[in-house]
């Protein structure tokens, strides 16, 4: 077994799941990068030497059991994994196909609990951290997210009977529910629909969207030995969002009492 700390980051080649690799790796650990672009993934690898990539369909239970088994010869431990790969389609209620509902459930809930139980046994050998990532969709409903809040609600509940389940090993379970940041994704939504734009900010405090290094050092932390009595916990990482409710945004100005 290796002595460096090790981290496996799913959708880790670009996005949340990058900015989360960057840290790790400035922080001295191996990094199992597991995406299901091989190409992208690889292109890390030719830069960072302390990069792992992983071509993984984490919702294909053979995918993950042969990452796993490559990932025990390679480092025989597992100190941090981020369960960041997920996908998101937005859809009225009506028109969510059972298809498309059993796709974004396969990857972002499915996807969750299989790389967590096959990596499981690694991390107890050193009482490791799990960081699964939600989203605000999760904590509060919102328009044309039946199936993806739907799915992020369902990690945040997992999240809780992980840290349960594996506390006894010291084993610690958190999750980290991004609002809206600054992604490719978020960048296409906003140019389909400007308005968009406008209306989160008018709803965030912090008048902003976040951004994907943001995120990534929350998930850092709760991997770290800072965060070490901190298990079952969900943090919304949302510049406020979550706790503004449907407030007067009208009112925010500081020329109004």
């Amino acid at each position: 077994m290796v002595t460096k700390k090790v981290a496996v980051v799913t959708g880790g080649a670009r996005g949340i799941g990058l900015a989360a690799v960057e840290i790790f790796l400035a922080k001295g650990y191996d990094v199992a990068v597991v995406d299901m672009s091989y190409t992208v993934a690889n292109e890390l690898a030719e830069t960072y030497s302390s990069v792992l990539p992983i071509e993984c369909d984490v919702s294909n239970p053979d995918d993950v059991s042969a990452m796993a088994a490559v990932i025990e010869r390679q480092y025989g431990r597992v100190d941090a994994l981020v369960n960041n790969a997920g996908i998101a389609a937005l859809h009225p209620i009506e028109e969510t196909g059972f298809d498309s509902w059993k796709k974004i459930m396969s990857v972002n809930l499915d996807g969750t609990f299989l790389v967590t139980q096959a990596l499981t046994p690694l991390m107890k050998k050193v009482s490791g951290a799990i960081v699964n990532v939600a989203s605000i969709a999760g904590l509060r409903a919102s328009t044309l997210r039946t199936a993806y809040g739907t799915s992020k609600a369902a990690v945040i509940h997992l999240t809780k009977q992980q840290a349960m389940e594996l506390g006894e090993h010291g084993i610690r379970a958190n999750c980290v529910a991004p609002g809206p940041v600054e992604t490719e994704l978020l960048a296409k939504l906003v140019e389909a629909a400007p308005e968009m734009k406008a209306s989160y900010l008018e709803t965030i405090p912090l008048n902003r969207f976040g951004q994907e290094k943001e995120i990534a050092e929350v998930i850092a932390f709760l991997c770290s030995p800072e965060g070490g009595y901190v298990t079952g916990q969900t943090i919304a990482v949302d510049g406020g969002f979550q706790s503004a409710g449907v407030g007067l945004t009208a009112l925010r100005s500081t020329n109004n009492p």
